[in-house]
């Protein structure tokens, strides 16, 4: 029997339409799943998207007031992808109308706001879900189950980074994500808190860390009615407002099981155009992954392997998840199609009524490295990783 979920978001900009193409091919790709997404209502405050979201995606309806989302009946998942300052709000009506949530990273515009979305959550009892998509690379679930395997030995080493380019362009516009009034922390919460994710979902939870910022481009040229986006240029001789957030988050780590390693994350870096990437080290061997590279495993297991050096792991249909959007060993899967198996797997766990990995807990676990960070780079110490609480 099919399972229908009916499906309202919030946001249509790039990432609320990934979103969407995800919902649809779920049924193409994952037939076997037996869940159809239903779209039942988008909303967005650009009637042109709404437009956009109804006439090219399937929305049924679509209207400015995320409000009239929350209060239909046939719509059982809220998905977040607006702005991180609205996140707080939308979440916690969700929540409270017992709505399942699907939000976008970062979950709160700073860390105490994801304890309170959490506790609303908890309350409420409803299944959440977050967007820590690269998780969901075949080749990353298939290097997480060597490492729960033992494969590596004892783990000793992990250096993990997020570099991305999307700032490197000193005219890139002042947009929101620019500003911490409007999207809390900058890198620490735009693609760190995809590095911290990673890092714990591989080798365990951080115990202790010492972390440093930096604003490497202090001011921008100001936005423009329909200019607006970071992706966006202005002129040499525009008007110039600063930049509120950091551009650079870097620190030393050590987990709770002794291993140590690095995290670092800038989004105005020449030379990476989106590496979010790690390299881990053990007792036995070793692996590295990068997202620009998604396809492409290095391994090196000297035991197993009989050779004593790296060997380059092709993704293929034989690891999770990609024989039902490719065939055969060596083709290629993107982006979008990791978002499409973190949105199935989202939906299995609405539709069978379970606790979702990662949800609000999981962000909130890594909300609280992120918390330890700025306490590092304000204090310039050490700083234990403690549990943040909504009452914090």
């Amino acid at each position: 029997m099919t399972k229908t979920i009916g499906i309202g978001l919030v946001g249509f900009g790039w990432m609320g339409q990934a979103h969407s193409r995800s919902y649809r091919s779920i049924p193409t790709y994952f037939s076997d799943y037996r869940i159809t997404p239903r779209l039942v209502a988008v909303s967005d405050t650009a009637p042109d998207r709404v437009d956009l979201a109804m006439s090219n995606f399937g929305y049924e309806t679509g209207v400015a007031d995320w409000r009239e989302l929350i209060e239909r009946d046939d719509i059982d998942v809220i998905d977040i992808t607006a702005p991180n300052g609205l996140h707080r709000e939308i979440a916690e009506a969700a929540a409270a109308a017992g709505k399942h949530i699907f939000c976008e990273k970062p979950v709160g515009i700073e860390p105490k706001e994801t304890a309170a979305m959490q506790a609303a959550a908890l309350q409420a009892g409803v299944i959440t879900g977050v967007g820590y998509n690269y998780r969901w690379a075949p080749m990353v679930q298939y290097a997480k189950s060597l490492i729960d395997e033992k494969r590596f030995g004892g783990l000793t080493h992990y250096r993990g980074r997020f570099f991305t380019m999307y700032g490197r362009d000193r005219l890139g516009l002042l947009s929101w994500r620019y500003r911490q009034e409007e999207a809390g922390y900058g890198a620490l919460s735009d693609i760190m808190s995809h590095a911290i994710d990673m890092a714990q979902h591989l080798c365990g939870p951080i115990r202790r860390l010492v972390s440093v910022k930096e604003i490497f481009v202090k001011d921008r040229p100001l936005p423009r009615p329909g200019n607006q986006t970071h992706y966006e240029r202005g002129e040499s001789d525009d008007p110039t407002g600063p930049v509120t957030n950091e551009d650079y988050v870097g620190a030393l780590v050590e987990f709770a099981n002794g291993v140590r390693g690095t995290l670092e994350a800038d989004r105005s870096i020449f030379g990476p155009q989106s590496s979010m990437a790690f390299e881990l080290n053990g007792s036995k061997g070793a692996m590295g992954w990068d997202h620009e590279k998604l396809n492409q495993l290095q391994l090196y297991l000297p035991e197993e392997q009989h050779n004593d050096g790296f060997v380059e792991v092709l993704a293929g249909d034989t690891f999770p998840h990609q024989g039902h959007i490719v065939p055969g060993g060596g083709n290629s899967i993107g982006y979008e199609d990791m978002k499409m198996i973190e949105a199935l797997e989202f939906l299995r766990s609405v539709a069978e009524g379970r606790p979702h990995t990662p949800g609000f807990d999981v962000a909130l676990a890594n909300a609280s490295v992120a918390a330890a960070m700025v306490r590092s780079w304000e204090s310039g110490a050490w700083q234990d990783v403690t549990s943040l609480d909504v009452d914090d």
